[in-house]
């Protein structure tokens, strides 16, 4: 599997394993999550994807009690992680109310929990999960310098932020932000027209996009007939599901996309790398994509 470059010194797979279900699956056993890990690593998929949140708060000790007993995996893989989000469960059961906390002291202490709940040494990807209403971009962008200076991250990036809330941040920063988690997919196509895409794309800051496959929607039989048709017309064609199809047309467009997949199924997961089975050529993106829209494009 092809990698993207993030920085000098640290690259992405082109695909990567969300964990946003890690602690929901009926077996979070060591011994299965780590071949859920295995089975990413024998594809070439090297890269995770976590937040504090995930689970109930949960979600990263699921994947540090694996990295604990099997501790040669964490040279073999990339962390990337969330914070910022407060909902009344888990550790903060205690709150009124869900809210965004991007204050110096919970960004720190939201590290300080992720890296021992995950039996790691540094984080090598931090986002602040959403954009807060409330953010003092000084104090954020401080802290986040901070934590990078500290050696306990190595790098960090935003997720959900539109342009203003990215450049907002980074104004406050000597840190580069070097990656924006938004959510793109044939259901969700909006950023590729909205400037989502086209802000990232002209700073050649690759883009990583959550529910490629619109939460499930896309290989559920649900919603836009039309597109599901000729999803299912590309499938045949090239061998795989209509899953690698929604996949395969994100990976094709020239932003680097990198699709964040979810699932808790062994044998999907054993499946993730068919969406490079698909050849799609710019008709077939475009068939795809007027399928989605429900009319041809002006």
């Amino acid at each position: 599997m092809n990698r993207i470059d993030i920085t000098d010194d640290l690259s992405f797979s082109r695909i990567v394993y969300g964990m946003w279900r890690l602690g929901d699956d009926s077996d979070t056993s060591v011994a299965h999550v780590q071949a859920k890990i295995e089975a990413c690593l024998e594809q070439g998929i090297t890269t995770m994807d976590q937040a504090d949140i995930y689970g109930g708060y949960e979600a990263e000790e699921v994947l540090g009690n694996t990295l604990k007993a099997a501790p040669a995996l964490k040279d073999q893989i990339e962390i990337v992680t969330k914070c910022d989000i407060v909902a009344p469960m888990g550790r903060y059961s205690d709150a009124r109310v869900k809210y965004y906390d991007t204050s110096r002291a919970h960004i720190l202490a939201s590290v300080d929990h992720s890296l021992r709940l995950m039996n790691i040494d540094k984080i090598d990807t931090l986002l602040i999960h959403r954009p807060d209403p409330m953010m003092d971009h000084h104090e954020t962008g401080a802290a986040l310098d901070e934590v990078v200076a500290s050696g306990k991250v190595r790098f960090v990036g935003v997720s959900n932020f539109k342009l203003h809330d990215w450049s907002l941040l980074q104004s406050a920063m000597t840190t580069p932000l070097i990656t924006n988690q938004i959510e793109l997919s044939l259901t969700a196509h909006q950023g590729f027209t909205n400037g989502d895409v086209a802000y990232l794309q002209e700073r050649s800051i690759p883009i990583m996009a959550w529910s490629p496959l619109g939460g499930g929607s896309l290989v559920s039989g649900q919603g836009n007939a039309e597109l599901r048709t000729v999803m299912t017309s590309v499938a045949k064609d090239h061998g795989v599901d209509i899953g690698a199809v929604a996949v395969a047309w994100l990976l094709a467009h020239p932003a680097n996309v990198m699709p964040v997949m979810g699932t808790n199924n062994l044998n999907r997961i054993k499946a993730l790398s068919d969406a490079f089975k698909v050849n799609m050529d710019r008709q077939t993106w475009f068939e795809l994509y007027t399928a989605a829209l429900g009319t041809e494009v002006p």
